[in-house]
């Protein structure tokens, strides 16, 4: 499967390249004013994710996006970037989760080498947090469930409210928790296999398992991992979908 889901992710590189206008067309429709001038900074880091989607698809982990020299203002690049996701989903027609799945990921890669190489301006009179989120907060706004897994320790690093909702608790309380706490004993051993499996360096999983939620139910789901090493601490990015949406 892992050298199906590495084909499927070359042909979605070939499929963003030959579709950049009509997507950007779906962007700037669904944006209207809001849609960046060319020459803005937030338009040039559309330009460098683009790139830097279509490198991660074919190469994965191996694959560093070009930030040298630039500034941006992280809330409007998200937005950017968000959007453009949805517009590249929008144009994917049933295939459109497939495509946000893919890329949710790669975002998430960006947006911690942005905001961890360049300097970043931020919006006036927006308090910084005291606390840094493990990934990024674009992830909120995905249906499907994300989580954020330390392959050192096993605990969750970050997750998304659709994680909390699908566990039967909230996003804050899976923060820091054990993954195996929500995993029943005959599917742990599959999990590792495929978290160490990416920890190693191989390219992006993706499987069928299941998860326990809070009250005890068995819940059949469709995993996608990919590989974040950035520093000294390496993320599993684990997007979840129940096998009841499938």
């Amino acid at each position: 499967m892992d050298g199906m889901v590495g084909e499927m992710n070359k042909q979605l590189a070939s499929w963003l390249v030959a579709r950049r206008h009509p997507i950007e067309r779906l962007m700037a429709a669904s944006l209207g004013d809001a849609n960046p001038a060319a020459g803005s900074p937030e338009a040039e880091a559309l330009r460098r994710f683009r790139s830097f989607a279509a490198a991660a698809l074919q190469r994965g982990d191996r694959a560093v996006p070009a930030l040298d020299g630039i500034r941006v203002d992280e809330q409007r690049a998200t937005m950017l970037l968000s959007s453009w996701i949805d517009a590249a989903a929008a144009a994917a027609g049933p295939d459109g989760s497939l495509v946000r799945e893919a890329l949710v990921p790669i975002l998430v890669r960006f947006r911690i080498n942005l905001r961890t190489t360049q300097p970043v301006r931020h919006a006036s009179g927006t308090p910084r947090s005291s606390k840094r989120r493990a990934v990024s907060a674009a992830i909120d706004r995905i249906a499907d469930a994300f989580l954020a897994i330390d392959l050192d320790t096993g605990r969750i690093a970050d997750a998304n409210p659709a994680a909390g909702a699908l566990l039967g608790t909230t996003r804050n309380a899976l923060l820091e928790s054990d993954v195996t706490r929500f995993l029943s004993e005959p599917a742990r051993e599959a999990w590792w296999t495929q978290l160490d499996a990416v920890s190693e360096g191989a390219e992006p999983r993706r499987f069928v398992s299941s998860l326990v939620d809070c009250a005890g139910e068995t819940l059949e789901v469709d995993v996608s991992v990919t590989r974040f090493a950035k520093r000294n601490r390496t993320l599993a990015l684990v997007v979840v979908r129940s096998a009841d949406r499938l």
